[in-house]
């Protein structure tokens, strides 16, 4: 069927753009000599991800007593980056999946490097749990397979578990995603290259692809079946995350609105890290015809609407906990706005509620500084959200006896730094070795958008 289209609004692309200029542009920074900036940062994210694996062997020769944790707060950072970096992980999918599966070409731009950025967030997150074990050595015994240890089985009722499964799926399925979807790029790459090397690792990492109609039947089924299956992890991951904490007795915790608060959180904190990587990358990659003003404000227009749904949540935290009478669940709360950790609570608020609504101008939204600062404030404060559910509710027990004030030593925060080391690194590495715009689906949209002259149709 012929698809006419008259769209007058602003265009997807940068104007007088080719085929030909989408494959030169994109495949540009993979083709020549990395400049002396990609250098510099790459050297510091590696120093930092060598002083993390050094902080790993230094805890495993020590024991766990390095970390800051005490009675009663046995979680503390580690979790705390666990179920940020899992939140980062969010935007990826839903505009790989769900904007796919509603037909939204917009997305077309930034979807490649949101999967990878999911891809290494979850991987990042996936260090924590596995440094938490203490006995490190021993994580296989994680996994419900027939063994020799007599009883010792996982517990199936315990989200910890729960956990195990639903973020190894949910990493499979995406990474299987990304590269499907990386399958015709690379193609492209393969063709362009002229050194026999570069021809023959990505000719097999092409696996054998000409662009055939049969391929692309292949493969536009198979894409959709992966956004099917991907749409509901997005939902379902950061739920189970969420009942890590909402299934236990524990004031602040045990509450029914943490499922659908993650998950809002979490699309909210995925985003911003999306915008906050991707105005880097379309100025160094010199991309500003293909991450445009359109790309960026339809994400600050998300970012502004699951914000507002973030802070209804606060809000909805602290009624219920009024409101129920309970008086452990209201100290809890009254004990985060004005108790030790009450600077948390505030920049929490400050920065997931308040510096958000700057996004109800067009002119901030559509402003390249403002949408920065605003995307690394936004990515501060859901850090100090989850930072503030974990500390500020196990530090005040039910016993007065147990209290204690939880103070992060420097290998705390070593492994926090450590965590951006590591999503650097391999961010950095996919931004060098791979193309970081979806060529093929670019190609798709490049009318889309377009002023059509009086008269004239743009008819594919």
């Amino acid at each position: 069927m012929e698809q006419v289209l008259t769209l007058d609004q602003e265009p997807l692309l940068g104007p007088k753009k080719t085929i030909a200029d989408v494959n030169e542009d994109v495949c540009k920074p993979m083709e020549r000599f990395p400049s002396k900036a990609w250098w510099v940062v790459f050297g510091i994210a590696a120093s930092i991800l060598t002083m993390g694996l050094g902080l790993v062997a230094y805890q495993l020769h020590m024991g766990m007593g390095v970390w800051g944790l005490n009675h009663p707060v046995g979680w503390g950072i580690d979790i705390t980056n666990f179920v940020f970096w899992i939140g980062i992980g969010h935007a990826g999918t839903l505009i790989s999946a769900i904007l796919h599966l509603f037909r939204q070409r917009w997305r077309t731009s930034i979807n490649r490097a949101a999967e990878a950025m999911t891809i290494f967030a979850v991987m990042t997150a996936g260090l924590f749990p596995l440094i938490h074990l203490g006995r490190n050595w021993f994580f296989y015994w994680l996994l419900p397979y027939p063994n020799q240890r007599g009883s010792l089985w996982v517990n199936f009722r315990s989200p910890l578990l729960w956990d195990v499964f639903a973020v190894s799926t949910y990493f499979t399925i995406s990474l299987v995603f990304w590269y499907i979807g990386l399958i015709p790029d690379l193609a492209s790459v393969r063709d362009r290259a002229k050194n026999k090397v570069r021809r023959l690792i990505y000719g097999i990492l092409a696996l054998g692809w000409r662009g055939s109609q049969r391929h692309w039947n292949h493969y536009e089924i198979a894409y959709l079946i992966l956004a099917g299956l991907s749409t509901p992890l997005v939902l379902s991951v950061h739920s189970i995350v969420s009942f890590d904490f909402a299934t236990s007795l524990l004031p602040g915790w045990h509450t029914t609105i943490f499922p659908p608060y993650f998950v809002a959180g979490a699309i909210f904190s995925g985003f911003a890290m999306v915008v906050t990587l991707l105005v880097i990358v379309r100025k160094v990659f010199q991309l500003e015809d293909y991450i445009t003003l359109v790309h960026l404000e339809n994400m600050n227009k998300i970012i502004l609407v699951t914000g507002m749904m973030v802070g209804y949540a606060y809000g909805c935290e602290f009624f219920t906990a009024w409101y129920s009478g309970n008086i452990y669940e209201w100290f809890t709360f009254k004990n985060r706005a004005m108790g030790p950790y009450a600077w948390a609570y505030w920049t929490m608020v400050t920065s997931n509620v308040i510096a958000p609504q700057l996004f109800w101008s067009k002119k901030l939204r559509r402003s390249i500084p403002v949408m920065f600062v605003i995307s690394l404030i936004v990515n501060i404060g859901m850090w100090f959200e989850r930072f503030t559910i974990i500390s500020t509710s196990l530090h005040r027990d039910f016993l007065p006896t147990n209290w204690d004030i939880y103070i992060p030593t420097f290998v705390d925060w070593g492994y926090t730094l450590f965590s951006f080391g590591f999503f650097f690194t391999f961010f950095l590495l996919f931004c060098r070795f791979l193309p970081t715009i979806a060529m093929s689906e670019v190609k798709s949209t490049m009318h889309v958008g377009r002023k059509v002259p009086e008269g004239e149709e743009y008819v594919f």
